[in-house]
């Protein structure tokens, strides 16, 4: 089991989440946050401090949003970030894109 950050996040990107990780495992992207899937302890303290509630378990993420599992896995991989296992975000710059598919993610029309 590893947490697993969604849609809310995107062009959100509110950093609560990222500065309570003891592990350090959350990383940054243009229009979102990732989390690391080989690096997450699932202490579940990004949950209780997530405002927008775009973090979920990936064993219990609601169907329509299962796709996240994997777009934060991917975004990690040479094809998308290069990453692969850093260690820890600390010392990682944030990186000027994103995974493809958040990329191409429409924004929510904002209320008049």
């Amino acid at each position: 089991m590893t947490y697993v950050i969604a849609d809310a996040c995107i062009d959100c990107k509110d950093a609560t989440c990222v500065s309570c990780c003891p592990v350090d495992c959350i990383y940054e992207g243009l229009r979102t946050f990732y989390i690391h899937p080989d690096e997450c302890v699932n202490c579940g303290i990004c949950v209780s401090v997530c405002p927008p509630e775009a973090i979920h378990e990936d064993l219990d993420i609601p169907h329509h949003l299962k796709h996240f599992i994997n777009i934060n896995r991917e975004f990690f991989e040479p094809s998308v970030s290069g990453l692969g296992r850093p260690g820890g975000a600390d010392g990682v710059a944030s990186k000027q894109f994103d995974h493809p598919q958040v990329s191409a993610w429409q924004a929510e029309p904002k209320p008049a």
